[in-house]
């Protein structure tokens, strides 16, 4: 059976982002997989302090609540990585776990350890901003494709919506929740995700 790691990187319970991520999460449970989900604003985790010291082993020496998450993703089939934008960016919970990252960055591409975990997996990105601007979602798309390379996902694409702020606001969108139900589910069945009109790749 699939493993679906959904990890939540907004401060705001129960906001749009952790609404929009529980319905993919449910679509995927509808479908007949489970969804490990992570909470990042519950962690107790720090920032990479680039130290340098998983360039010899690929293992970050920092040990806090980012440790066993390093397991939970190499196991993973697939990571959903779900973040608002804040001024343009992702938060600093989700910053820090994707620098956290590099541990598996210097495995990957300094110790040539192969596939993080062993194996290749799919990464999802799921991202709400208030503001409709045009170039609203380019930086950190490009940030999150990066982050997915380090980890060893293949980058299959993104829910993007504009124009979501106030709390609740997620649940007025004519499309967004069905969207999220209708991935959740092609991600459990092992569906190709490539012909979904709404769902973006960078």
């Amino acid at each position: 059976m699939k493993k679906i790691l959904a990890v939540m990187g907004s401060p705001r319970r129960d906001g749009n982002t952790n609404t929009i991520l529980d319905r993919l999460i449910f679509g995927a449970k509808e479908a007949g997989v489970d969804c490990e989900k992570v909470d990042l604003n519950t962690l107790k985790m720090s920032p990479c302090i680039e130290c340098g010291g998983c360039n010899e082993t690929g293992i970050c020496i920092i040990k806090d609540d980012m440790t066993p998450i390093y397991q939970k993703i190499a196991t993973a089939d697939w990571v959903i990585l779900a973040s608002p934008i804040f001024f343009y960016n992702i938060t600093s919970r989700t910053q820090a776990l994707i620098e956290r990252s590099q541990a598996c960055w210097a495995g990957k591409y300094l110790l040539k350890r192969g596939p993080y975990g062993g194996r290749r997996r799919k990464g999802i990105f799921i991202s709400l901003g208030a503001t409709k601007g045009k170039l609203l979602f380019d930086g950190v798309t490009r940030t999150v494709r990066y982050f997915f390379d380090a980890i060893d996902a293949d980058f299959e694409g993104a829910l993007l919506y504009r124009g979501i702020d106030t709390k609740g606001a997620i649940n007025k969108h004519p499309s967004a929740l069905n969207e999220a139900q209708e991935l959740g589910g092609c991600v459990a069945r092992g569906d190709d995700v490539s012909n979904l009109p709404y769902l973006y790749r960078p």
